[in-house]
């Protein structure tokens, strides 16, 4: 009598109600997942185990400073992070150095460069942590990439080449903090390497390594991180021995998000007096386009801008796209 049923379902339920069994309930179908939630950058990230969930503040979104918990552990190492802005401003423009130099001989242009006053300039900048909680619950290490090229993409007479290309990788040991200071919240303290080189021959060759310390502090939406310097590691002969008096023996990051904009004021100092008394300042403003873009600014003045502008000073001033902001 079941057996002639030709519905599947219908001829389970037939059997079931003449041996004396309650029919089993049937699962609701499970609704089909959108492709768009499939390969979402969500689901990527829980494949990959790099998201950590919302942040609790501006510096926590940068380095992860919460604590671990079983409800959301740290990301595995290895995730790709965001590290400085990522732009490109195909308008930048400044007093052009055509004769670079410096007090090593070997070091110093004879002859003029053939460079325009404008170029394009771009930042690419990327992290990621390597390590989590080397000291008890605290202490992560990470490792960064900052690349800046200034590219004279409008003499064609030349070619195009490009003026200038800073390479900067570095190592962090970043620790969670949680003190009071005048009303900021401190949440970090870190150590670190830091490489920079323009990779040129002589007389164009620059480089220099430092070894940093720094101090981030937040309230409400700003940020403000203090990195004082030491010049080290140096092998070999010096190609940029004055560097620290133009380059600085420190900065000051301070960082400002207002709705979808954001401002971030740059200081450095040689902290010397007299005639080694050198610095920069560098203003950036990030304001909404069509998300993800965004439209920046930048201006900045004093030496230093570039490797090879180290003791050149002068008016910098760009605007341009970027991809990613400092939060």
């Amino acid at each position: 009598m079941c057996a002639g049923i030709e519905d599947a379902d219908k001829r389970l339920e037939c059997y079931d109600r003449r041996f004396g069994r309650d029919a089993a309930p049937v699962a609701a179908p499970r609704p089909a997942r959108a492709a768009a939630d499939v390969f979402s950058n969500q689901a990527v990230a829980d494949v990959n185990r790099c998201d950590k969930g919302p942040p609790s503040s501006l510096l926590d979104s940068r380095w992860e400073l919460d604590a671990d918990s079983a409800e959301d552990p740290k990301p595995a190492p290895f995730c790709i992070r965001p590290y400085r802005p990522i732009y490109l401003m195909p308008f930048y423009t400044t007093r052009s150095n055509r004769t670079p130099s410096s007090p090593a001989p070997e070091n110093t242009v004879t002859e003029p460069e053939d460079i325009n006053r404008g170029e394009l300039k771009y930042q690419i900048s990327l992290k990621t942590k390597v390590l989590n909680d080397l000291v008890g619950n605290n202490g992560d290490l990470w490792m960064g990439y900052t690349q800046v090229s200034h590219w004279q993409i409008f003499n064609g007479e030349r070619s195009r080449p490009f003026r200038e290309t800073n390479y900067e990788p570095d190592a962090n040991l970043v620790f969670r903090t949680d003190y009071d200071v005048f009303g900021w919240k401190a949440r970090l303290l870190g150590v670190g390497l830091v490489h920079q080189s323009n990779g040129r021959s002589d007389p164009l060759s620059r480089s220099w390594n430092r070894a940093t310390a720094s101090i981030g502090l937040e309230r409400d939406n700003w940020t403000m991180t203090f990195r004082p310097w030491w010049r080290v590691l140096e092998f070999g002969e010096d190609n940029n021995p004055d560097i620290t008096d133009y380059m600085g023996r420190g900065d000051v990051e301070i960082v400002r998000v207002v709705d979808d904009s954001q401002f971030a004021l740059m200081l450095r100092h040689s902290l010397r007096g007299g005639d080694r008394s050198h610095g920069a300042v560098q203003f950036d403003w990030a304001f909404p386009l069509a998300p993800p873009l965004r439209g920046h600014v930048q201006i900045f003045n004093g030496y230093g801008e570039s490797l090879i502008d180290y003791n050149h000073r002068a008016w910098y001033a760009g605007i341009g796209l970027s991809l990613i902001e400092w939060y």
